[in-house]
């Protein structure tokens, strides 16, 4: 899961920032047994001492430490069952003095074994999921507030199948892709025209995926195509504009929302082809949301691009009235 360098910084931050709050509360509560119990203070100085002196006696050459470990040895379970007495006295559990790390697996350290642990990655996908809140309302848009009662039940007499009956189809496709997302799950094109739910089930879809670990940029065309040609022509300097690049390339999955009402040029034309083939060849699932049809892509575009499209996307086509305006209308 390829978190971009945004998200990770700030999971980090907050990661740290969390578990220094969690040292200074044990700080806290540690200096106020001591204040209890003087002698509670001495012993776990006494212990931190006994314990330099255990290793360095294993590590003496020359001699035969194990004498002087056993001695030692039976010190420490002296000041352990000493102190567990007086907590005992202040009605206080053994363990109390002892700095537990919220993470069993790698110890608070944020990283296992060379790789994120699951806290780390926990903290990954809040920050995530607050920025994926800056552009959609993940607190509304999700499968289970979805509601085909917006979609007529008449059938199309071309299509031969009725609105709702085809944004069942699209919204049980959506919520399968969602269920079973891997970066290998393959591509969505949604397409048709404005306020038929597009967003909203891209927005669910970002919701579930997210939730799950995976690291999920959405976006709108225009602005993925204004930092890829800041990178191209060098209009904006430092690591921003790369780092912006990089998280659409390696996210993995990508939401790329309103295509076609961008400015469409011949680098436009390159960058979508480059972003579709690119990421069908890194095996990286990608869901594109725009109001043209197919062909209306291949004039705005290029045949070769949607030729990618219909090979390796699987297209879901809406149709039906615009549920703003139907909205807007009841109200």
């Amino acid at each position: 899961m390829a978190y971009d360098g945004k998200i990770v910084r700030r999971a980090l931050q907050h990661f740290e920032e969390d578990k220094r709050d969690r040292e200074d509360r044990a700080r806290d509560r540690r200096e106020g047994v001591f204040q209890r119990q003087p002698r509670l203070r001495e012993i776990d100085g006494e212990l931190r001492t006994t314990m330099s002196r255990l290793l360095s006696t294993a590590l003496r050459r020359g001699t035969d430490p194990r004498a002087a470990v056993e001695a030692l040895k039976k010190q420490n379970l002296g000041l352990q069952e000493e102190r567990k007495l007086l907590l005992e006295g202040l009605g206080l559990p053994a363990d109390c003095l002892e700095e537990t790390p919220a993470c069993p697996l790698c110890g608070d350290a944020g990283w296992r074994e060379g790789r994120m642990c699951r806290c780390l990655k926990a903290y990954c996908a809040r920050e995530q999921q607050k920025e994926l809140s800056r552009m959609l309302d993940l607190g509304n848009q999700s499968f289970e507030t979805f509601s085909l009662e917006w979609y007529a039940e008449t059938e199309d007499p071309v299509l031969g199948v009725s609105p709702r009956e085809n944004m069942d189809w699209i919204y049980r496709t959506c919520k399968r892709y969602a269920a079973a997302f891997s970066p290998e799950s393959g591509n969505l094109l949604l397409t048709g025209d404005p306020g038929l739910g597009k967003t909203f089930l891209s927005a669910a879809v970002a919701r579930e995926v997210s939730g799950e670990g995976f690291s999920v940029v959405y976006d709108t065309a225009a602005h993925v195509f204004d930092r890829f040609e800041a990178r191209k022509f060098g209009r904006e300097a430092g690591e921003t504009v790369e780092a912006d690049v990089e998280r659409v390339l390696d996210c993995d999955l990508l939401i790329l929302d309103d295509l076609g009402t961008e400015l469409t040029t011949p680098f436009v034309q390159s960058a979508l082809y480059g972003i579709v083939n690119g990421r069908i060849m890194d095996r990286r699932a990608t869901i594109l949301s725009t109001n043209l049809k197919l062909d209306e892509l291949a004039r705005r575009y290029t045949p070769q691009t949607v030729s990618r499209m219909e090979g390796e996307y699987q297209i879901l086509p809406f149709f039906g009235e615009d549920i703003r305006k139907l909205k807007k209308e009841r109200r």
